[in-house]
C-alpha cells in the first residue's frame, strides 16, 4: 500500500483525505515515480474547491513533485528505473508518495539540483520561463509591471528579469514584501494598499507606462492592469487568486488603447516533450548558475496538506513550501541517525559550547512569499 492525499468531494481544506492506496503500475508510455518532495501551488486549492473541476471524484490533487523514477511502461525508452526526474503537469494525484504519469511529462533532473528545490520551482520556474521569454520576449532596458512580486512565481520573476536586464515594477501589499521583492531583483516596487498603482507606474516610467502587464491576481487589478499599458500593449492574465475576471467588454480594449489580452498556461506551451525539455534546461541553467534561487520556508508532511493549504491560502506563508512523503521522512530519520552514531564532534564545535548569539538568522527577510497577492 501507498499513502496518498485525495478528496471525494470539493470544500475547505477538511475534504482532505490522508488514504492508503494500491501501488499503480505504469501503462504503455508512462512512468511511476517514487516522490521525494511535493510541490504546493494555488491552482491544487483551485481544484480542491473546484473552481477547476477535477476529472473526476474521488481524485487525487496535485501535479509537481520530485523523484526517483521506479517503474518503466513499455515504450518508455528516455527514462529508466533509479533515474532522477521533476514534473510540473499531468493528471492530478502528485500529493502521493508514488505517482504514475505520462513519460513524456517527466524531465531528468541535474545532480546539482536538489528534489526540494525542484518541487518547490518547477510549475513557478517553467511559468516564468514561457511568461518572460514566450508570452512576451522581453528585451533588455524594457519595463515591464508584475503583480504580486513577492509571491513565489513573482520572485523568480524578479531574478530572472533582472539577469535579462530589465526593469520590474513589482506590486506588493508591504514593507517587507517589498523589501523582499528588491533583494530578489525587482527595479522599483508599489505598495498597492498605500499608493496608487497606475499614478505610480506612471511616474516610474516618465509617462511611458509599460508595454506589457504580468497579471495573476485576476479580477481585482483587471481595469489596473490594463491601465498600466503602453498603446497596443500586451495585458498577460495568468492567474485568479482574486477570482477570475468576469463579464468583460471587449471593446474596453480599443478604449484604452488597441490593447492585447492574453491567457496562457503551461500545457500551451509545454505541448510536446521537446519544447517542455528546452523549457526545464533554460530553467536548469538558471538556477545552477546561481541566477535563480529558491528559498523553501516551509516543509508539511503529506499528511498535513490541508494545513499546508489553509496556511497557503490565508498568506500565512513565506518563500516556497514543499510536502513531504513519509517514506522520505522515515528515510532522512534514518540517516539523520547513522551520522549522530558515526560522526564525532569535537566538544568546542558542538551546539552547547556555541554562543548562541553567533547564530545566522534566516528568516522571513531571506524567503519569498508563496502567496501571489502578496
Amino acid at each position: 500500500m501507498a499513502k496518498r492525499i485525495q478528496f471525494s468531494q470539493t470544500g475547505g481544506p477538511d475534504v482532505l483525505e490522508y488514504s492508503d492506496v494500491l501501488p499503480e503500475e505504469p501503462k504503455a508510455g508512462e512512468v511511476r515515480v517514487r516522490n521525494h518532495a511535493v510541490g504546493l501551488n494555488f491552482i491544487d486549492i483551485y481544484f480542491r474547491t473546484g473552481l477547476y473541476p477535477a476529472p473526476g471524484l474521488p481524485s487525487g490533487l496535485g501535479t509537481e513533485g520530485a523523484g526517483i523514477v521506479d517503474a518503466v511502461g513499455e515504450g518508455v525508452t528516455h527514462l529508466k528505473e533509479g533515474d532522477r526526474v521533476a514534473y510540473a503537469q499531468g493528471p492530478l494525484g502528485a500529493y502521493a508518495e508514488l505517482h504514475v504519469l505520462p513519460a513524456d511529462k517527466a524531465v531528468k533532473l541535474p545532480d546539482a539540483i536538489e528534489f526540494e528545490t525542484a518541487a518547490a520551482c518547477m510549475l513557478k520556474g517553467l511559468t516564468v520561463q514561457y511568461l518572460l521569454r514566450q508570452t512576451y520576449r522581453l528585451q533588455k532596458g524594457e519595463t515591464i509591471l508584475f503583480h504580486a512580486a513577492a509571491g513565489g512565481v513573482g520572485s523568480i520573476a524578479c531574478q530572472w528579469a533582472k539577469a535579462l536586464g530589465v526593469k520590474l515594477i513589482g506590486t506588493v501589499s508591504s514593507p517587507e514584501k517589498a523589501e523582499l521583492a528588491m533583494k530578489n531583483g525587482a527595479w522599483a516596487t508599489i505598495d498597492y494598499t498605500k499608493e496608487n498603482v497606475v499614478e505610480r507606474v506612471r511616474e516610474l516610467t516618465k509617462g511611458d507606462m509599460v508595454p506589457v502587464v504580468y497579471d495573476s491576481v485576476g479580477k481585482d487589478t483587471w481595469e489596473t492592469s490594463l491601465d498600466c499599458l503602453q498603446k497596443r500593449g500586451l495585458m498577460v492574465s495568468f492567474g485568479n487568486a482574486s477570482g477570475p475576471v468576469e463579464n468583460v467588454n471587449i471593446g474596453i480594449l480599443n478604449q484604452k488603447g488597441a490593447l492585447y489580452v492574453t491567457r496562457p498556461s503551461l500545457n500551451g506551451y509545454a505541448d510536446t516533450r521537446k519544447r517542455l525539455e528546452t523549457m526545464c534546461g533554460e530553467l536548469f541553467e538558471m538556477l545552477e548558475s546561481g541566477k535563480i534561487k529558491v528559498d523553501i520556508a516551509q516543509r508539511y508532511p503529506l499528511e498535513k496538506a490541508g494545513e499546508a493549504q489553509e496556511a497557503l491560502a490565508s498568506r500565512k506563508t513565506t518563500g516556497s513550501t514543499v510536502l513531504v512523503p513519509s517514506m522520505q521522512q522515515d528515510t532522512q530519520a534514518t540517516q539523520d541517525a547513522d551520522q549522530s552514531q558515526d560522526v564525532q564532534v569535537p566538544a568546542e564545535e558542538t551546539p552547547a559550547a556555541q554562543d548562541a548569539g553567533t547564530s545566522q538568522d534566516h528568516g522571513p527577510e531571506n524567503n519569498q512569499d508563496q502567496d501571489p497577492r502578496a
